[in-house]
């Protein structure tokens, strides 16, 4: 083993691979004759198997964890880019988290008047080392979600990034990314929490029942 790359092939308090569940849900999705296309298929498994939805219990590790967000069928860019890289881990692929910061352009009103901006502060998505390079994978946009919003879905080959489009179907601006904030062996979870505190006070603080506000 390439002991640069045990770190992203052993499990963390987030980043949970040796959770039963994700070991059976990567055991499941990680089809092909490669590596490559192992990855490939558990990209679209954690995309689209995983319902996009931005209001979550801050507060609590459930909200940043793989095993949960597998659990609940449902969760954001952090815990799904955390489910893809758990995933991988158990099948074997070295992965990783990474954050950036972006200005959403196409963002709902509701979501607005509870960030109180456009920025979204640790967007989250996951690499994965396929090839001898590390390639970002961002599962956070469901198909059925993009279609609705007409957001162009994002595709992963396990050859190049996957980063959001800057337009949308109809040419209008959607993400821009204004900062990266580097890769990690886990979820930095309290960073994130201290840094959406203090960026989204009321959006924080939604509580335990965040999540059964219905996002689109």
């Amino acid at each position: 083993m390439n002991p640069p790359l045990i770190p992203y092939l052993q499990p963390g308090r987030f980043i949970d691979s040796d959770n039963p569940k994700v070991a059976a849900f990567a055991a499941e999705h990680a089809k092909g004759g490669d590596e490559r296309e192992r990855a490939v298929s558990l990209y679209y498994a954690v995309r689209d198997g995983v319902r996009y939805n931005p209001f979550q219990n801050f507060m609590a590790d459930d909200a940043y964890r793989a095993s949960a967000c597998l659990e609940r069928h449902v969760g954001w860019c952090v815990s799904k880019a955390a489910l893809l890289a758990a995933s991988a881990r158990a099948a074997g692929i070295p992965a990783r988290v990474g954050f950036a910061d972006v200005k959403n352009h196409l963002t709902t009103p509701e979501l607005t008047a509870k960030m109180g901006t456009d920025l979204f502060v640790y967007h989250g998505y996951a690499e994965l080392q396929l090839d001898g390079k590390w390639v970002k994978a961002t599962p956070a946009f469901n198909l059925a979600l993009c279609i609705r919003f007409r957001v162009k879905p994002l595709e992963f080959d396990g050859r190049e990034d996957s980063i959001f489009h800057p337009f949308d179907e109809d040419d209008r601006r959607h993400m821009e990314y204004v900062h990266w904030r580097g890769e990690f062996a886990d979820v930095p979870a309290e960073d994130i929490k201290r840094v959406f505190s203090e960026t989204y006070p009321a959006l924080f603080n939604l509580g335990p029942t965040a999540t059964q506000r219905q996002f689109a």
